[in-house]
């Protein structure tokens, strides 16, 4: 299916056990390349399965992989480009809403090209009381292995340009459209 830069779409985040996690209240399509479905967004509401909710701080620019088990968020702040990974299902888009089941892992990648693996704590407490597979456990460290790969050999999308590139054309959609 094909889709308009600037379409709307929101982003469901659920659990292995298909629980909805949280919803992102707005994602706006900027792109398909490489593999990639990108969006943007900026200060939109995120809520989660306790009732708790808050609004993003910076703009993203967001990498849904249509064949990797990972989203890739990179956020412009003022100190410069980051990037938040999240080892995750392949997305599936339904109704203008992207969905995909997150697996706790994360990858945190600061503006220096330095990185953290965060939560494997969590994802532990995870694999055990919602039975986790083996061959999806396998699945899920590999994939945490290759987006390290991507990250040490600074492959897109983890250059700044891709970055700034789609930022600039959400920011002249913001300007074309006006409040996106």
């Amino acid at each position: 299916m094909s889709y308009n830069v600037g379409d709307k779409f929101d982003i469901h985040c659920y659990k292995h056990n298909g629980k909805l996690h949280k919803v992102y209240d707005e994602a706006i399509y900027i792109a398909e390349e490489n593999d990639y479905i990108i969006f943007a967004n900026e200060n939109v509401l995120v809520t989660t399965d306790d009732g708790k909710s808050w609004r993003t701080k910076e703009p993203a620019i967001m990498f849904f992989s249509k064949n990797n088990w990972f989203n890739i968020i990179g956020q412009v702040k003022r100190s410069g480009i980051y990037y938040y990974c999240n080892i995750a299902s392949p997305y599936v888009i339904e109704e203008r809403t992207i969905k995909y089941i997150d697996y706790d892992l994360d990858l945190r990648v600061f503006n220096d090209g330095s990185f953290k693996v965060l939560d494997r704590g969590e994802y532990h407490y995870h694999k055990k009381i919602m039975n986790y597979s083996g061959e999806l456990d396998t699945i899920l460290k590999n994939e945490l292995t290759e987006l390290i790969n991507i990250v040490r050999a600074k492959a897109y999308p983890f250059n700044k340009e891709s970055i700034k590139k789609y930022y600039q054309i959400y920011e002249n959609l913001k300007k074309n459209v006006g409040a996106i």
